[in-house]
């Protein structure tokens, strides 16, 4: 097969598609005909050589795909070969073909085509194991989601809208707000003109947000304690703005706060906190207001895998709203 593979760690121009071995899907696996991949932030760190894949994982880039099943490895029940799939992965997507778990795979939702559906897996899982899993967002709550512009962002403020919380984004720019506004977002806070803090604290009559997405990291850390509501929780996805902060805990303790940090690519292959566990709760709870139309994936471009470098810089560029997509067959 071909895939995307990278000379040495650098721009977007050490990579290449390049013919390398077929993988073969192991006990408890699928093998994929890719139709399409995503590009994700964390593609462009591994690119770089700041964000290796776990032990085990294929090194090839792509953390989701979408795709048909053409080989069932022993032990795998409640697939078929024919069927198409989305599937969460901790590496590989970049290619013609991919193994993957079973446990991490998903059935394409209704009213999606094949090369839309790669721009969920990723983004759904994260987003919902993080306000649903582990905060357990609903109704009548304040959710604020930094990045509002981004592919996680523009997820998580349709799942906040979908589940009856009042939703308010950060983006920098009037464009990225007014669709944030679209898909429910009520509070829209232009970081480069307004202090996120105060907005919030105005806009909920001085208590604050009752969970914050947060993917920057260090530089948001105190303003985000700040900004939350007694009882509230911060959980930090992203290391956009640094990776090391002094946590106040005096603020911590004052407002009985709860800051947590995850990440998905590494979490297990099973138990609780198991991939597997997070795709069977996105499938049960998300999947129906996806197939519904509540929740969309939003699709800034999409080209085929061998532009890979120019998507690498696409997501760059501060116009980019939703994901970039690679499409490697057609839909």
């Amino acid at each position: 097969m071909y895939a995307i593979t990278i000379s040495e760690p650098g721009g977007p121009d050490v990579m290449s598609w390049t013919e390398v071995p077929d993988p073969v899907p192991g006990p408890g696996e699928v093998l994929l005909d890719v139709a399409a991949t995503a590009v994700n932030r964390a593609d462009l760190l591994q690119r770089r050589g700041l964000y290796p894949p776990p032990r085990g994982a294929s090194d090839i880039l792509g953390l989701e795909c979408s795709g048909v099943i053409t080989e069932l490895g022993a032990g795998v029940d409640g697939w078929r070969v024919g069927d198409r799939v989305a599937a969460l992965l901790a590496g590989g997507g970049y290619a013609e073909k991919v193994a993957v778990p079973a446990g991490q795979l998903l059935p394409i939702p209704d009213g999606l085509d094949l090369h839309t559906a790669a721009a969920l897996p990723e983004v759904a899982c994260t987003v919902w194991s993080n306000l649903v899993m582990e905060c357990g967002l609903h109704a009548g709550q304040v959710l604020l989601v930094h990045g509002g512009g981004g592919g996680i962002g523009t997820h998580a403020v349709q799942v906040g809208a979908a589940l009856g919380a009042r939703v308010a984004v950060t983006a920098g720019t009037a464009d990225k707000l007014a669709i944030c506004a679209e898909l429910g977002a009520d509070i829209l806070i232009n970081y480069r003109e307004d202090d996120f803090v105060a907005a919030v604290r105005e806009a909920t009559g001085g208590r604050g947000a009752d969970i914050i997405l947060d993917n920057m990291g260090a530089s948001y850390l105190d303003r985000n304690l700040d900004a939350l509501a007694p009882d509230g929780q911060l959980v930090i996805i992203g290391m956009q703005g640094g990776a090391t902060g002094e946590l106040n805990i005096g603020k911590m303790l004052g407002k009985r706060a709860r800051v947590l940090a995850t990440g998905l690519r590494g979490r297990p292959a099973d138990g609780p906190a198991g991939k597997p566990a997070v795709v069977a709760s996105v499938r049960e709870t998300l999947w129906p207001l996806v197939s519904a139309g509540e929740v969309k994936p939003l699709v800034h471009a999409a080209l085929p895998i061998v532009e890979a470098p120019t998507a690498h810089r696409m997501l760059d560029q501060p116009d980019v709203v939703g994901k970039v997509v690679l499409t490697v067959r057609e839909n």
